[in-house]
């Protein structure tokens, strides 16, 4: 296991149940299997994260496979990033929420190698959700800010979008390691973003730079979506764009029967330095 104590950063181990360091913090791991790494004192709200609206709606439009060409490509990229040797690696994804990409590269990429997959999110509710559901990987509560892994221990780290500080991606891994970043390309949703905005703008067209590593791949997702309303409002309610949405829209969205979208997607893929 590569998880150390968020308060005094000494290695954790497990023992009967419970994460200990050698300061003797503990952090008992969950019946789901699953462990809180998240003190109270670093937490800015009660519960963090997406709400269990956002989660539930989130894992609907997952599940019916929307997103597949996304998460099929980023497997792809990662398969044939990482080495397919018999020594131990350690992959992070960052802001994992129900855990639909940890869980699907922890199956696919151990029938290659041995690779320990960690899932790390904000929200204790999807992480719960995750550790139940994909026995695969391993999951914790955590900051993104202030990751609960040792130095130099994680061979690659996948972001979809979430944040992290370049200092702590350095930190955490290994010389050569590899950062999958996925984030939005221009067209991304734009057809949603109609819905909220009356003059909907792409997102901006610059390249992520992420010190500490460099570039060496970049790849462009784009494809079509036609989505019934109930999905339509599934899609919504995953971003941003649903704070902004009057109940009337919601409404007329959902006896949508066919709704049009795009997706835009670029996929990075960094080595560090």
């Amino acid at each position: 296991m590569q998880y150390q104590c968020p308060l005094c950063h000494q290695p954790l181990q497990l023992d009967n149940q419970v994460w200990q360091c050698s300061n003797r913090h503990q952090f008992d791991r969950a019946k789901e299997g699953y462990v809180n790494l998240m003190p109270v004192q670093h937490k800015k709200s009660k519960n963090p994260g997406d709400n269990q609206m956002m989660m539930q709606a989130r894992r609907q439009f997952l599940d019916a496979g929307y997103y597949q060409p996304l998460r099929d490509a980023i497997f792809s990229l990662l398969n044939n990033s990482l080495s397919d040797d018999l020594v131990p690696q350690a992959l992070l994804d960052i802001g994992c929420g129900e855990g639909y990409y940890t869980g699907f590269l922890a199956e696919k990429l151990k029938q290659h190698r041995d690779i320990t997959v960690y899932g790390l999110d904000i929200a204790k509710g999807a992480i719960r959700s995750a550790a139940k559901r994909y026995s695969s990987a391993e999951f914790c509560v955590a900051s993104s800010h202030l990751l609960p892994f040792s130095d130099q221990s994680m061979d690659a780290v996948l972001r979809i979008y979430a944040p992290c500080k370049a200092q702590e991606l350095c930190r955490v891994v290994k010389t050569d390691g590899l950062i999958v970043a996925v984030t939005p390309a221009p067209n991304h949703l734009i057809q949603l973003k109609g819905l909220i905005y009356q003059t909907p703008q792409p997102h901006e067209d610059n390249e992520e730079h992420i010190e500490g590593f460099y570039l060496i791949e970049s790849q462009r997702l784009s494809y079509k979506m036609n989505l019934p309303g109930e999905q339509a409002v599934n899609l919504l309610q995953m971003t941003p764009f649903a704070w902004k949405a009057s109940e009337q829209l919601i409404a007329e969205l959902s006896d949508n029967t066919d709704f049009y979208c795009e997706t835009d997607f670029y996929i990075r893929l960094y080595r560090k330095k």
